[in-house]
């Protein structure tokens, strides 16, 4: 709950207003599929990624129906072999489990090493939809918003179309 609640004190410190939906828990785009309801708004996957050194740790977020081509990826952004990084890799750099990752996870990497792409595409969404660092709620927040949450990080965040 920690981890949850340290979310919605900084949307609330940062004047970003949310809407909360609560669901089963989820770990894949499918399963968020089924609980999805009424929530509208941008839907999006988070990779949690490192490079083959594991020195370098990149978070991508795209929208949920497209598929990542990591290769590209690689190439694009000039690094080594991209791979998932690890279950321990993720608690230490973004302080979440597997099913939660999200950009809100962000406010945990302190150092602010974590890179962050986000789908350029994600931005055409008036509302954007991320869990507060558990798998079973949702927040809805404005595209302006979320903008403004990822400066608040510190983290070096680019804008790619995926």
């Amino acid at each position: 709950m920690d981890q949850e609640k340290n979310v919605y004190e900084c949307l609330d410190a940062l004047s970003i207003l949310y809407q909360k939906h609560t669901h089963p828990g989820v770990y894949t785009v499918e399963q968020a599929q089924k609980h999805r309801g009424s929530i509208t708004g941008g839907q999006a996957k988070n990779l949690f990624l490192r490079n083959s050194k594991g020195k370098h740790h990149y978070l991508v977020v795209l929208e949920q129906s497209k598929q990542l081509d990591i290769k590209a990826l690689q190439r694009r952004i000039g690094t080594s072999k991209l791979s998932f990084a690890s279950e321990k890799r993720l608690e230490k750099y973004l302080g979440v489990t597997p099913g939660s990752v999200s950009p809100f996870a962000l406010i945990n990497d302190l150092s602010h090493e974590v890179e962050t792409y986000i789908d350029a595409d994600l931005m055409d969404y008036e509302h954007l939809n991320f869990h507060p660092n558990v798998n079973t709620v949702t927040l809805t927040i404005s595209s302006a918003d979320f903008k403004k949450f990822l400066e608040h990080t510190g983290n070096d965040v680019h804008f790619l179309h995926l």
